[in-house]
């Protein structure tokens, strides 16, 4: 009789297998079934990051052609940040603020030195890249953008994944493309606006995701809608492609993985390599 084993001499060739070695095939052991509306929800994150870079483009579209002064989106900047951390602490019930021992008077001295910072370096950021063409620059905004969505933290667990990059990179945008707008006030309030958009405004997408997740649907929604808007008003072509866009990611591409998931064939069997699954701390020691 047969034996799965190496160290005895056996009447068979060294590639010979009886029936009972396919009795432990198992196929997709460790696959997840996914579930259409859960995954639809899960997109919700790469939705609204698509939309926040299309609204920081179009903020930055509007004053550079004149169509918004930088006091007027100074104030709104300021007045909806006020509005998102009251909305931050109710959602949140101060629990971040007790684990992390951070208050209210430390967030706003944090503000103050951050906002004193970039005013007084902003003559600075508005003659940073004078010497470079504008043509290069735009260029390397769209690089710096495409790389904040790719490294941004949509919530999967990935080598891939990098907050700290994907920050580093739509501010890098924010200062290229601020440099190209009329004045030093300009420059200071966009890359105002970036830190709050690509930095502010994601914390308060994955509290409001965890807490209420049927108010994180309708923010979506809604930012989705406001983007549509604003880019209506500048291209109706790039408003159907955006809009194209959205569908694509929050339905279509939802749908191709559930299919795709059907397809699955992955075999596991005694094939595997071994698992060592005994305690061995104690060689260690």
């Amino acid at each position: 009789r047969w034996q799965k084993v190496l160290y005895e001499r056996q009447p068979f060739p060294d590639n010979y297998v009886d029936q009972r070695f396919l009795e432990e095939l198992r196929k997709n052991v460790h696959a997840r079934q996914y579930r259409y509306q859960a995954v639809v929800f899960q997109s919700g994150a790469v939705v609204q990051q698509l939309c926040s870079v299309c609204v920081f483009v179009l903020i930055w579209w509007y004053m550079d052609a004149g169509m918004l002064s930088p006091q007027g989106l100074f104030g709104a900047a300021l007045v909806s940040s006020l509005l998102g951390y009251v909305l931050f602490d109710a959602v949140d019930g101060g629990a971040g603020r007790c684990a992390s021992g951070r208050t209210r008077w430390a967030d706003l001295k944090s503000t103050l030195v951050f906002a004193a910072f970039t005013y007084g370096f902003s003559p600075v950021l508005k003659t940073l890249t004078e010497s470079i063409s504008t043509d290069t620059i735009y260029a390397m905004s769209a690089l710096m953008l495409l790389g904040h969505l790719i490294f941004f933290d949509y919530g999967a667990n990935a080598a891939i994944v990098s907050s700290t990059l994907s920050l580093n990179m739509a501010i890098f945008a924010s200062v290229c493309l601020a440099s190209r707008l009329p004045r030093s006030l300009h420059a200071f309030v966009m890359v105002t606006f970036a830190m709050q958009i690509f930095a502010l405004w994601p914390m308060l997408q994955k509290k409001l995701k965890a807490r209420t997740p049927r108010c994180y649907v309708g923010v979506t929604v809604l930012f989705a809608l406001a983007a549509l808007a604003g880019l209506a008003t500048v291209s109706s072509v790039g408003a159907v492609l955006f809009a194209s866009l959205l569908l694509a990611v929050s339905c279509l591409c939802p749908y191709c993985l559930i299919r795709l998931q059907l397809l699955k064939d992955n075999i596991h069997g005694p094939w595997d390599e071994a698992e060592i699954k005994e305690d061995l701390s104690r060689f260690l020691m």
